[in-house]
């Protein structure tokens, strides 16, 4: 692709670009080609339609019996302090590191009060914004305001469930009314949204406490956090490293204490990355499980919404709480909600757990190979059968992934691209560029090669449960920092970290990554499990059973 090429068909598109853009997007435009082309070599498509609607593939997990699905409450308890108001039990640090499983029943029986968690948690931000630079609005009026109503309402005894009064911090991609969306980006100054977003409004019908809204990478389209516009987050564990992206805030917000849980888009990894490489649980659930109404998209046909927590059972009581159809959602899915936290208890015992041959083990730095191996381990010795699996057409991935989200995230910022391109950053601007002239033969091309992937996928998980990997294969990477060295292969920062978590994109899976020890300066490891569509119940039980084994969740040294 020379960029004489370029020109011309950016003028057939109306797409202005300047000689310098004439030249960068020849270059990156030219490399997906030539990706699409090697990747595509030797492959028998004859049968392969393109994925255009990618709905769940291959055997679904079927749910456990009906059991309520976490987001209803009940009368608090008997006892508690009475009805003169509530009482708090632990400091300010402990209430804002509290589990929500754990803070949840001193909220309901009126041991803690709603304001008290939530004036803990913005303590820790005013504390510690400066620092990590993880918020991009702040809610703390609003915050207060919730509360308090939370508080009156436990009072009266109209307990909503285990979300009531509990800190939600939100990725600035999630409309909430009233308050601006940025997306990270100067593209969409001035949007102000009308009405919530599905999610958050199931959020607020929960009883959550909405404190922020979070720094990402720009419009989500990349894997370090990095924006030009916003700054990077910084990762709580060492302020001088990416948190990882695109839910860069969301990840130090969590992982500092600045809210119990939050809410983050993946369409390449972007709640897992992050989530791995700041010690948290992340949970991509399977495509259309949850709404994504009202969440600024980046890639139509991978983006997936879901929850960044500090435990596995706050992942899982989260999900209860947003999961669910959406008729104004056209990916939405009809399917029942389970009650994710009842499946955590349950044993592994007999569980199969496929364990890859190739890809997923291959460049990965050896400290975080030798770590998710020893959990593996760890479920072995709990009752767990561990399965050899091969899924070779994972390599086509690294081909796929940045032209396809290049050409769905060009479509929507179309007018802005052509209108107003100065309002993206550099990096961020050529991409989507060169997303709007990529030919329609390779971007079918791509989803043709998605769906072999996708019938791979689905033929292995008729064997196993669920499927172990890395979920990053280098720790978190220095600010600044464009290449990795890893087994003696330089790689590009942003391409290592999407690696692993970009096929279970392509592929609709639901996934998770938990913590699993450390790397060598002590920067956390995640530990990947994926398994069959709408089957998130068994994603979570092998994740909890690895963390119940492993011991309490660590804290960065703040």
């Amino acid at each position: 692709m020379d960029p004489e090429t370029v020109r011309r068909m950016a003028e057939a598109a109306d797409l202005p670009l300047t000689p310098e853009e004439r030249e960068a997007v020849a270059r990156t435009l030219g490399a997906w080609l030539e990706a699409l082309e090697r990747a595509a070599e030797g492959v028998d498509l004859f049968d392969e339609e393109p994925v255009l609607a990618p709905a769940p593939l291959g055997p679904g997990g079927a749910p456990p019996p009906a059991a309520g699905n976490g987001r209803d409450g009940s009368p608090p308890p008997g006892g508690g302090s009475g009805p003169d108001g509530l009482r708090a039990l632990a400091g300010e640090d402990e209430l804002a590191f509290m589990p929500i499983s754990e803070l949840a029943p001193l909220l309901r029986g009126r041991q803690v009060s709603p304001v008290e968690v939530t004036e803990a948690v913005l303590a820790r931000i005013e504390a510690l914004e400066p620092q990590l630079n993880a918020h991009i609005t702040v809610l703390a009026d609003a915050a207060r305001e919730s509360a308090r109503a939370a508080e009156a309402e436990i009072l009266r005894g109209n307990y909503r469930g285990p979300l009531h009064g509990v800190p939600i911090g939100l990725k600035d991609l999630y409309d909430v009314a009233g308050v601006p969306t940025t997306a990270g980006t100067r593209a969409l100054d001035g949007y102000v949204p009308r009405q919530d977003a599905t999610a958050v409004r199931r959020l607020r019908e929960a009883g959550a406490v909405l404190v922020g809204k979070h720094n990402l990478h720009e419009i989500a389209f990349g894997a370090t956090g990095a924006n030009p516009h916003y700054g990077p987050s910084r990762n709580p564990w060492d302020r001088e490293r990416h948190t990882g992206g695109s839910s860069s805030g969301t990840a130090a917000a969590v992982a500092a204490g600045m809210c119990h849980a939050g809410l983050g888009s993946d369409t390449g990894g972007s709640i897992r990355i992050p989530a791995a490489l700041t010690g948290l649980v992340g949970l991509k659930p399977t495509y259309g499980r949850v709404s994504r109404r009202g969440v600024i998209p980046l890639a139509w046909s991978l983006d997936h919404a879901g929850p960044l927590s500090r435990t596995v059972a706050d992942a899982a009581l989260v999900l209860a709480a947003i999961a669910g159809h959406d008729p104004d959602d056209p990916t939405s899915i009809a399917a029942p909600v389970p009650d994710y936290a009842a499946a955590l208890d349950r044993d592994v015992r007999g569980l199969r757990i496929g364990v890859p041959e190739e890809y997923y083990f291959e460049y990965v730095q050896p400290d975080v190979r030798a770590a998710v191996l020893a959990a593996v381990q760890v479920l072995e010795e709990l009752g767990a059968v561990r399965v050899p699996v091969s899924l070779p057409t994972t390599a086509v991935v690294p081909a796929i992934h940045t032209p396809i989200i290049a050409a769905e995230a060009a479509s929507w910022h179309a007018r802005r691209l052509r209108e107003e391109p100065g309002g993206y950053g550099p990096e961020v601007r050529t991409r989507l560029q060169a997303g709007a002239l990529l030919p329609a033969a390779a971007y079918v091309l791509a989803q043709r090669l998605r769906s072999r992937l996708r019938r791979e996928y689905a033929a292995v998980l008729a064997r196993v449960d669920v499927v172990a990997t890395p979920a990053v294969p280098v720790p978190a990477p220095r600010l600044g920092e464009s290449e990795v060295q890893v087994e003696g292969r330089t790689l590009e920062v942003r391409s290592a970290l999407v690696r692993l978590t970009s096929p279970l994109d392509h592929t609709g899976l639901p996934a998770v990554t938990v913590p699993c020890g450390q790397a060598k300066g002590g920067l956390p490891v995640g530990l990947q499990f994926f398994g069959r569509p709408l089957d998130e119940v068994t994603v979570l039980r092998a994740a909890a059973a690895y963390e119940s084994a492993r011991g309490p969740w660590a804290r960065p040294p703040l």
